[in-house]
């Protein structure tokens, strides 16, 4: 994917973060942050990395199928000292459909959230992109879970160690209850998810970026402007609807969603 500006980083220091943390996905072993090659909050230097690391997926036979939209949480974004959300590539061999299992080792350090998946049914190219045009776009969303995994060790992360890492983004699995916009309003959606050994996660909407529906319009403009717009066909995760959470071998994860039913996957045991 083409970045908007040239990054101030070197070539070879961008690809020597890629590296870094290709190797670590390759070996299945986290490796350290690479903001102290490309700076913490550089963001043409992150997403010329996350740039390299798509390409190479797609020499690998990975097919983009969507995007995912993170740091959506004004909290997380607190956290990280970042005032805009993030995005990463869908790929494919990342697709997973509610009551599947997922290889635990799948995921580096995995983590599961609870989220509203928008399919497209139409591109995103020209037009003002306001939120008519967003809402005429969406051909219908379905409860999900993304699994998020960092390469980074402890999930030590700055804003630009996550973009590089493909927005943090692992799995995602996809409910089977299709909703038109016309059935439902995402922002007044209420989620509850639960994940086996860890407290349940509760969240709404209107967490996300205060409703899904800004979350995506504010990603349209950004693919746009990056020279790879959103096109029909595509799905694209909203951004978390509440609280993430760890999840270990055998961890089973279900959210119920208003007005979107419900979305379960399994982790499967490490010796599986």
């Amino acid at each position: 994917m083409p970045t908007a500006q040239t990054p101030r980083v070197p070539a070879e220091v961008i690809d020597e973060a890629a590296n870094r943390l290709l190797v670590a996905g390759y070996t299945n072993s986290p490796c350290e942050p690479v903001r102290d090659l490309i700076g913490a909050e550089d963001v043409q230097a992150a997403y010329a990395v996350q740039e390299v690391l798509t390409g190479a997926r797609v020499e690998e036979g990975a097919a983009i199928v969507g995007r995912k939209i993170g740091l959506t949480s004004e909290a997380v974004q607190q956290q990280l000292g970042v005032s805009q959300p993030d995005f990463g590539i869908l790929f494919d061999n990342m697709a997973y459909m509610s009551g599947d299992t997922i290889p635990f080792e799948a995921v580096l350090q995995p983590r599961v959230e609870a989220e509203i998946a928008f399919v497209l049914k139409h591109d995103l190219v020209d037009g003002p992109l306001d939120l008519e045009q967003i809402r005429t776009a969406v051909d219908f969303a379905v409860a999900a879970l993304e699994v998020c995994g960092s390469r980074v060790r402890d999930w030590d992360i700055s804003f630009a160690d996550t973009v590089a890492d493909n927005a943090s983004s692992g799995a995602f699995v996809l409910g089977t209850e299709r909703r038109t916009l016309g059935t439902f309003e995402p922002r007044d959606v209420q989620m509850t998810m639960r994940v086996t050994n860890q407290n349940d996660a509760n969240g709404t909407g209107a967490a996300c970026l205060g409703d899904p529906l800004l979350a995506l319009q504010w990603l349209a403009v950004r693919a746009r402007e990056l020279g790879a717009p959103l096109l029909a066909g595509q799905v694209i995760l909203s951004g978390a609807l509440g609280p993430m959470r760890p999840v270990q071998p055998g961890a089973v994860a279900h959210a119920e969603i208003t007005g979107l039913g419900s979305v379960s996957v399994r982790f499967s045991s490490k010796d599986i």
